[in-house]
């Protein structure tokens, strides 16, 4: 089995996503909440449904975050005043720093998974990686 990649990439995730899981953990956080911040910093407010597809994160579970988020003062749920109907999600100042906080125990990770490898590796590892996704996802870099 060691020379099947799609096994080495599934152990090699389960361990990352054990080591991402625990470290944000020791913050009260999961990595939804890391994910759903880091949207709203990059691409900015939006809807609950279109959070969920820019973060690849089920409704219901976006729905359950969200509810935690708000309930740490790290985003704010508003009205759309084109459509009543719908919320638009903005991060607070306070959430800014909460993703600045994970952000640093993501980094950790990060630092701790590769620390076999070095820079360069890194950086030819992160970018193989991009291209295999790129070539699983085709329809993402199409938008």
């Amino acid at each position: 089995m060691d020379d099947l990649p799609s096994w080495l990439l599934t152990q090699t995730a389960a361990q990352a996503g054990r080591l991402v899981a625990a470290e944000f953990a020791a913050e009260g956080a999961r990595g939804y909440h890391y994910r759903l911040l880091r949207s709203l910093i990059d691409e900015g407010p939006a809807s609950q449904a279109d959070l969920g597809r820019r973060t690849g994160i089920h409704f219901s579970d976006v729905v359950a975050s969200l509810n935690e988020l708000t309930t740490g003062g790290w985003i704010a749920r508003t009205p759309d005043p084109a459509d009543r109907r719908r919320n638009v999600v903005t991060i607070t100042p306070t959430g800014l720093h909460r993703a600045e906080v994970l952000a640093t125990r993501a980094a950790a990770v990060q630092d701790h998974l590769l620390a076999p490898l070095s820079q360069e590796e890194r950086a030819a590892f992160v970018a193989t990686l991009t291209k295999l996704l790129h070539h699983l996802r085709p329809h993402e870099s199409e938008e």
